[in-house]
Order: structure tokens, then sequence, then C-alpha cells
């Protein structure tokens, strides 16, 4: 039975932090592993998790400077090399991984880019749809026996640009002419259809899928635009500074994806998405601008079932696929 898309009431919102949603829980013995949990919300779920007594694993493109960030978080760590836009060297990190025989109990797949300059990747993908989606879809379908194993909750930090673009069946890789946000919101569309069609794969092996949008934290995830383009977009003052109440401490950003991953309230629940700290509203207008719920195209299941398809096509990849 589908997860129905809307409020469960959880008590928790927008100026909730991880340290809120992971009151009297504890995760000793459990294990999860956070992409890119080394900076801006990924070190914060890491760093959350690790308290609650979780071992974190942290994939990350750049080790050393991982090593380095999660080096004073009280609690256990460790530090392998990933990166998304690499299929060896996904194919290596999970290869790493199953050959320790742990199994997986959260994996949040956290690690991304947004709004970057036209970049390819590997056999020409654009850069954004191949490392925030296909690369954890990827990564996530490579690990498949640890987290079957661990029967894990999987979260996708994808967005509420989601609502800037669908997926872009003709054009999927943006071959006749390039838009940095569009191809941002066709990318965390993807990380939203992707949560739907894990969690109907693998609600059977109690392996529960969910996307969270996390809100307004101004974290690196920003590297790519230019102070003019911030301050054009009103998101900040001539000192560099948030503007408004409507953004988040990077503690009150990472709670979402902590509470989708640990909190006892989504038990027997998947394949939805959540924002501050619950499962949001379905979006039944077409207004232009960004605001709360979801877009209908980005849960409908036919969707998700396309994408999954069109992903395992691209890297080869499906644990699901009959005779693997």
């Amino acid at each position: 039975m589908n997860t129905p898309q809307h409020r469960i009431g959880s008590g928790f919102g927008a100026q909730s932090t991880t340290r809120d949603v992971l009151r009297g829980i504890d995760l000793t013995g459990r294990l999860a592993v956070v992409t890119g949990g080394y900076s801006g919300l990924g070190l914060e779920t890491t760093r959350a998790l690790a308290g609650a007594g979780a071992r974190v694993v942290v994939p990350a493109r750049r080790r050393a400077v991982a090593e380095e960030a999660v080096a004073g978080i009280e609690g256990d760590v460790e530090v392998d090399e990933l990166d998304l836009s690499d299929l060896e060297s996904v194919r290596g990190f999970a290869g790493r991984f199953l050959a320790s025989g742990r199994g997986i109990d959260m994996m949040v797949n956290n690690a991304g880019v947004m709004a970057s300059p036209e970049r390819r990747v590997g056999p020409g993908w654009e850069a954004q749809f191949a490392t925030n989606h296909l690369g954890h879809y990827a990564l996530v379908n490579r690990l498949w026996p640890a987290i079957e194993e661990g029967g894990a909750r999987v979260v996708s930090l994808s967005s509420r640009g989601h609502q800037l673009s669908g997926i872009r069946w003709d054009d999927v890789h943006f071959a006749r002419g390039y838009d940095k946000w569009q191809a941002y919101g066709q990318a965390k569309t993807a990380n939203v259809l992707f949560a739907v069609r894990l969690d109907a794969l693998g609600r059977d092996a109690g392996v529960r899928a969910f996307a969270v949008h996390p809100g307004q934290i101004l974290t690196e995830l920003a590297r790519h635009l230019s102070t003019e383009e911030m301050l054009g977009r009103g998101w900040i003052d001539e000192r560099g500074r948030p503007v408004g109440s409507g953004f988040k401490t990077p503690e009150q950003g990472a709670a979402t994806q902590v509470w989708a991953a640990t909190s006892p309230q989504l038990a027997g629940l998947g394949g939805v998405y959540c924002e501050d700290c619950d499962i949001a509203e379905p979006l039944t207008d077409a207004a232009d601008e960004l605001t709360s719920g979801v877009r209908g195209y980005a849960t409908d299941p036919g969707q998700a079932e396309r994408l999954w398809e069109l992903s395992a096509e691209l890297t080869g990849v499906d644990a699901f696929a009959a005779g693997r």
C-alpha cells in the first residue's frame, strides 16, 4: 500500500534541529552511509548520527578534506573515497564496503551540486543529473546486498527546486542547450522519483525510501553562484548575510533528512517527499514561484518506473533485474 503524500502531524517544524528530532533515539550498533557527509548539511548529518551512537561512513570525493572536517566529531566516523560522477569510483567504493561484510541501516544520499556551469561527465552526461541522480542510483544498487541486510532507510536529498523542471525525457542531458536551473530542477525531480521507485521495489525486503527538501540554507552548495546572483535573488545582503526569516541554520536544514532516516514516526511508511520534518503536501496549483509541497510529476509511480529503467540502461546497474 502506498503511503499518502500528506502530513502526519510529526510535532516538528521548520525550526526543529537535528538534536530535536533525535531526542530519545539511540543509534548504538547501527551503521549509516552519508555521501558528502563532510560539508554543509552532510557534516551536520554525520555529527548528529554519530552523536546518537551510529557508526557513520562518509564517502568523499576530497578524502583529505573530509578527514580533516570530521576529525573533531565525537563518535565513530570513517572516511572513504567516492566520486559520484565516476561510475568506476562508485564501483570501487561499493566493492570495498561490501567486502567488509557490514549491513547498512541508514543511507543518506546527501552529496550534490547546484546550478553549476555546463559540464559533461562519463559518456557525455550532464553533470548535475549524473552526480545528483545517476551516481546515487548506481551506488544504492551496488550496495543493495548491504542495504537489504540492514533493512535500511534510504534518504535522498531533493529540493523545492524540483518544481523548476520535470524529467526532460526528450533531452535529459541538455544536448539542445543548457540551462543550469532547469538542469538542477530535473536532477532534484529525479531524486524524488528515485525514492518513489526504490520504496516500491524494496519495501518487501524491509527497505523504505524517502526524498527530502531541507529548506533554504547557505552552504557550499551555492559555490557556483556569484555574489551578484545571490544579491539579485534576494538571498543575501551586501555584507553576504542571509536575508529574511526563511533561511535555516545547517542544524535545522539537516533535521529533515535525519528525521527521515531515524524517526519511529515513519515506521511502515515510505516513498514520499518530506519537508520541515514532516511529509509534505501535494501541490495542486501551477504557481510560478517555488513554494511548499511537491509536484505531482515528482511522485508519479509511472514516471518513477520509467526513470529507473533509463537509469539502469545508462549505468548498466540494476539490483532488481531478473537474473542478476
